[in-house]
């Protein structure tokens, strides 16, 4: 089933290291080049062409795009007590981890009659996609929507595939979150001809306009939504190219194995190429996990999907010499979601430099993450999490340094700027500022 990599006793490099781990590809570049005529398609021929993909690819023919705003208040209406009770739950986590998270405005007087000041702007309005394949994800809706509403962004669309099993629209839950959040423009529209429709607006073969063009585009999906990103990055911001989900579990003799075959196992559930991997120095460890996974893959109810994932060659168990070098693998590995299951797991999350994020402790796991921790899922998948970070409220607001010198201010540093604008050739930079002067004088 899950095979092993033996690092004990080996002294490997970083760049060794990474090429020795196990990682799902994803080649985004095919794809780009697969999906590039559907992007140009749906840029050219707006509501037409995206009718005609929901048909080929989703095998449905959404009489509107827009869905209307009776349908999604009927889809709140309609949501299971408990579901909707856990998604009002998630909401109010969320929303109060992410309104944490808003950067401050600030001011420095770097001398007398010298200002500079930043802003934080938000994005005017942005575009979210909620995946809709193997499973519907309304806890995506959650985590996007959540964290561009506290970012203070004014213009949400979101928009997640059409299901032939509800005439043409999105999943009723994924509807009936948006609702419930207070989003009223939903699309039913999926995959890279949704990215498209984002990322350049769509219209009628009348011209009456459909869906107004974005700003950024964030949210994950499958190997061609990130490429559908990838190709329009540029025109929109985007936050990644998502990749095949993925954990990391670092374990020693204290974890139980039950709980780590759970934790691997519910990441084996996404899809078939999602990527497992323990990381322990503990043997007995490694096989009563081993034992424990096979167990409860035998019951699940995702068994087919969950067994190719596990068995394939992006999920491991790693053995190590000690939880020094377990540290320097999961660094090395950079994992979506890292567990920590070890004595002493906060101060070894303390040490960790690269992981989307990092759950401490056995009663911390991934699938709480996923839902009502408060924490963002949207995170960077494919070793992304050396350089970028999750979804957040950084995610839809910009920087904006506003500079303001009086006269005197000028002055006092008129002979640095026409020294600097002469050293690289750029006279009428310095002219810029003698006339200013000379004019005061």
């Amino acid at each position: 089933m899950i095979s092993r990599i033996d690092l004990r006793g080996r002294t490997l490099t970083r760049r060794e290291l990474i090429a020795t781990l196990p990682r799902a590809e994803m080649d985004v570049e095919h794809a780009a080049a697969r999906i590039a005529p559907v992007v140009d398609d749906v840029r050219e021929r707006g509501a037409d062409a995206l009718r005609d993909y929901a048909e080929k690819f989703d095998r449905v023919r959404p009489e509107r795009l827009r869905v209307p705003g009776e349908v999604i208040q009927a889809s709140v209406e309609a949501l299971d007590p408990a579901v909707r009770a856990g998604l009002v739950e998630a909401i109010a986590r969320v929303r109060r981890v992410h309104a944490a998270q808003r950067p401050s405005d600030f001011t420095v007087e770097v001398a007398p009659g010298a200002r500079v000041r930043q802003r934080w702007i938000p994005v005017r309005r942005v575009g979210l996609y909620v995946p809709g394949g193997l499973a519907m994800y309304p806890s995506s809706v959650v985590m996007n929507v959540v964290a561009a509403q506290e970012a203070g962004v004014g213009s949400l669309a979101v928009t997640s595939p059409p299901q032939a099993t509800n005439n043409g629209l999105p999943d009723p839950v994924v509807l009936g979150t948006c609702g419930l959040l207070g989003v009223d423009e939903v699309y039913a529209a999926g995959g890279a001809q949704a990215v498209a429709m984002l990322a350049y607006g769509a219209a009628e073969a009348d011209g009456t306009v459909v869906c107004e063009p974005v700003d950024v585009i964030t949210g994950p999906g499958n190997v061609y939504v990130a490429a559908a990103k990838r190709l329009v990055r540029g025109v929109v911001g985007i936050d990644a190219e998502a990749g095949p989900t993925e954990v990391a579990i670092l374990a020693d003799a204290t974890a139980d194995p039950r709980h780590v075959a759970a934790d691997l196992l519910s990441q084996a559930e996404h899809d078939p190429m999602a990527a497992s991997v323990l990381v322990t120095d503990d043997l007995a460890l490694a096989d009563a996990t081993a034992e424990a996974l096979a167990a409860q893959l035998a019951v699940t109810a995702n068994r087919e999907r969950a067994a190719t994932a596990l068995a394939g060659p992006q999920s491991a168990i790693v053995l190590v010499d000690d939880m020094a070098a377990g540290l320097e693998v999961v660094d090395a590995y950079g994992a979506e979601h890292l567990e920590i299951q070890t004595v002493d797991a906060e101060r070894l999350a303390d040490q960790v430099t690269s992981a989307g994020a990092i759950f401490v402790g056995p009663w911390s796991p991934v699938s709480l993450g996923d839902y009502v921790a408060g924490s963002n899922h949207v995170l960077p998948t494919a070793g992304a999490a050396h350089y970028a970070s999750g979804l957040g409220v950084h995610s839809y607001v910009r920087a904006v340094q506003v500079i303001e010198y009086d006269a005197d201010a000028l002055a006092e540093v008129a002979d640095h700027v026409v020294a600097l604008a002469d050293a690289e050739r750029l006279p009428a930079h310095g002219a810029a500022v003698r006339v200013r002067l000379e004019n005061d004088a």
